[in-house]
């Protein structure tokens, strides 16, 4: 997740009188994509969508109680989910849109109220957003992102609100409160991975990057020794995984070798036998029932060998006497 907050200047984002020029420039993705017939999406705010442009204008320029003339009036933020972490939000891009938005309003503005430690909440700050889906100068296959116009003053028109100050959480003097830029990001960044059920790698985090970027170099060195350790423990549990699969597919073939085996042992039991549908399990058992047949078709008591079957005794030829 890529936040920021653009910078005064005098083009787009001059922020020192009317949102007008920045509000355009909002609009100039719509007639590109309504030409071709494709998906758009328009201003919306914490509870309203498709709001008219002429109205973000006028409520944003009007919203300058006690502001001077060269004081900004408004703050311009851009919201930027990885490719990754907008594959999460949806499938198609009305569902990562409305993910976007269910974000906005959800993490990111409720975040940022309370980053002024001042006891605002999501409900104090006036605020409009528009969805972009495309960006020129990148080359990823999914570049949807946000654009917030942020007014300077709460929406009572009394508070003034800077995310860009330097001051953190200040208690005394002049200015009171401030804004934590880190913490924002930290808690945007936990807050998104919560609503969207999000694993997040250590490369992926604010920290790390961070860390990289602006820490001391033993600082740098302990966050690239722990995504060392990181990548270790999960080849170990990859190698420990793969070794129970492949023990689990030598048991079961162990398990059917053994079985093939047994039954190609297993005599043929006569269909005409009254016990031809039992099964034995062992040899002894067997040998147990050929036993019992042996003595059965050998006894003379038989009662259920019909007579006709049961072996008569030869006679003895009488042998004539020599003459």
């Amino acid at each position: 997740m890529h936040i920021d907050f653009a910078p005064p200047s005098n083009g787009t984002y001059n922020n020192a009188g009317s949102c007008r020029q920045l509000a355009n420039y909002m609009e100039h993705e719509d007639l590109e994509r309504i030409e071709k017939g494709i998906y758009t999406e328009g201003f919306f705010n914490l509870t309203d969508d498709n709001i008219y442009k002429s109205k973000v204008i006028k409520d944003i320029d009007s919203n300058i109680g006690q502001l001077l003339k060269t004081d900004a009036k408004f703050y311009a933020i851009h919201v930027s989910p990885s490719e990754k972490e907008l594959r999460a939000m949806g499938n198609t891009e009305q569902e990562q849109a409305q993910a976007m938005k269910h974000y906005i309003r959800e993490v990111f503005i409720p975040e940022y109220a309370k980053n002024f430690n001042k006891g605002l909440s999501e409900a104090d700050i006036k605020f409009y957003g528009k969805i972009h889906f495309d960006r020129k100068s990148s080359d990823n296959e999914l570049n949807m992102h946000c654009h917030l116009i942020v007014s300077r003053k709460d929406q009572t028109n009394k508070k003034k609100l800077s995310p860009l100050t330097n001051h953190k959480n200040t208690k005394s003097g002049i200015i009171k409160g401030g804004f934590d830029r880190v913490n924002l990001f930290q808690q945007v960044e936990q807050g998104f991975d919560k609503l969207f059920c999000y694993e997040r790698q250590q490369t992926e985090s604010f920290n790390y990057h961070n860390t990289i970027k602006n820490g001391t170099i033993s600082e740098q060195f302990k966050q690239q020794k722990q995504e060392i350790q990181t990548i270790e423990r999960k080849q170990e549990i990859n190698q420990d995984s793969n070794q129970k699969n492949l023990f689990s597919i030598y048991t079961e073939n162990d398990v059917i070798s053994t079985s093939s085996s047994y039954m190609n042992k297993q005599p043929d039991i006569e269909k005409d036998s009254p016990i031809s549908n039992h099964q034995y399990s062992n040899k002894e058992d067997y040998h147990f029932r050929d036993s019992i047949f042996s003595l059965i078709a050998n006894s003379p008591s038989n009662p259920n060998i019909p007579e006709e079957q049961l072996p008569k005794p030869k006679k003895k030829k009488k042998k004539g006497r020599r003459l």
